[in-house]
């Protein structure tokens, strides 16, 4: 079983434990992982690949990408005082992925012997919540073409591909959902990106110029 961080301080026989009640699944681009409102008794460990969260739409309405889950990543109810929850939103493979379901019975009991490993995964949801935090007040600061040159290099940590790239497989709707943009927003905006050489395609990813930079206001450039 792949050792997240929050695992390294266990015993050998806690782990292994663990690794016999929980459940390996792989997951093809696009799948869906888990409903929104549909109840589970797991936690989602991320080995591989890239999951998003997602809001779902009204009737008409686009979906909304609120935040990726990575390798290292756990996706969980907001609160462990049951071992069982509703998740509050959609989580779809992005990459062909490799995710542990956890139960989180399990991770309970790990909790109230390991108290460090409790205060491990509040951390995790405090960062979390306050990147989550952070992207709102640039959705409602930044111009168009700096939160999509934002969203790019972000993408670029998420999914890496070779020299400051990301995976072509994500798409611009992807990018769209996230960023709060029209897909013709981002089209039209990654398309006037490539024509200045601030990004080129290859045949694995989508690559930013060295001097792009992770805070480029590219409306300016």
């Amino acid at each position: 079983m792949y050792l997240h961080p929050l695992l390294s301080s266990l015993s050998t026989a806690d782990r292994k434990a663990l690794i016999q009640r929980s459940e390996f699944r792989s997951y093809r681009r696009n799948d869906l992982v888990i409903e929104s409102d549909e109840w589970t008794d797991r936690m989602y460990c991320v080995t591989g690949g890239l999951l998003r969260v997602v809001a779902r739409g009204n009737a008409g309405d686009a979906d909304v990408t609120t935040d990726f889950i990575r390798r290292g990543d756990i996706f969980h109810g907001s609160l462990l005082s049951d071992d069982r929850y509703r998740a509050a939103s959609t989580l779809i493979a992005v990459l062909p992925s490799s995710v542990y379901l956890v139960p989180v019975a399990a991770v309970r009991e790990l909790c109230a012997k390991h108290p460090e490993m409790a205060l491990g995964l509040v951390d995790l949801t405090l960062r979390r919540t306050g990147l989550l935090r952070g992207r709102l007040r640039r959705l409602s600061s930044l111009s168009a073409q700096a939160l999509v040159g934002r969203v790019l290099h972000e993408l670029t940590q998420l999914a890496p591909v070779g020299s400051a790239g990301y995976d072509k497989r994500i798409t611009q709707k992807v990018i769209a959902s996230y960023s709060g943009l029209s897909r013709e927003v981002v089209n039209k905006t990654m398309r006037n990106m490539e024509s200045r050489g601030l990004i080129r395609r290859d045949g694995e990813g989508i690559h930013m110029a060295p001097d792009f930079g992770s805070d480029c206001d590219c409306s300016n450039r």
